[in-house]
């Protein structure tokens, strides 16, 4: 079903129609850039080689565009998430789980992102940090 509606959204916005943005947490940290520790994480649950594949079916096939990674560039992280567990917050052991996935012409307007991270790990409101990115439309 995700498939076939982003073969639908890239058809409208290729075709003169309306731009598309997919955004939210999808609970994979996408390639190594995403995920502070890669290799200790191949085996699990979020950056498993099948997950990574199919986010690269919507960048590669569907043409959507990361548009915080395209922003970025290649840097370890932003994260947007961080484990309760230990001292994976404080020590910006993260993963990048929030994004935005819009189509190319949409994310051309793309001028800057923000990751609303708390500034310490008792005023946090959530395991997450949103994600805000700016569009000039």
């Amino acid at each position: 079903t995700m498939l076939n509606r982003l073969g639908q959204l890239r058809d409208e916005a290729a075709s003169g129609g309306r731009q598309a943005v997919l955004c939210g947490d999808f609970n994979i940290a996408h390639t190594p850039l995403d995920i502070k520790n890669a290799k200790a994480n191949e085996k699990h649950a979020g950056f498993l080689p099948e997950e990574r594949a199919y986010v690269d079916r919507w960048l590669g096939e569907y043409e959507f565009v990361d548009v915080m990674r395209d922003l970025a560039g290649d840097i370890q992280g932003p994260y947007t998430w961080w484990s309760q567990r230990g001292r994976a917050f404080d020590n910006n052991v993260g993963w990048r789980l929030d994004y935005q996935f819009a189509t190319p012409e949409l994310a051309q307007t793309a001028r800057g992102f923000v990751i609303d991270k708390a500034p310490s790990y008792d005023a946090r409101w959530s395991d997450h940090a949103p994600l805000t990115i700016t569009y000039d439309v």
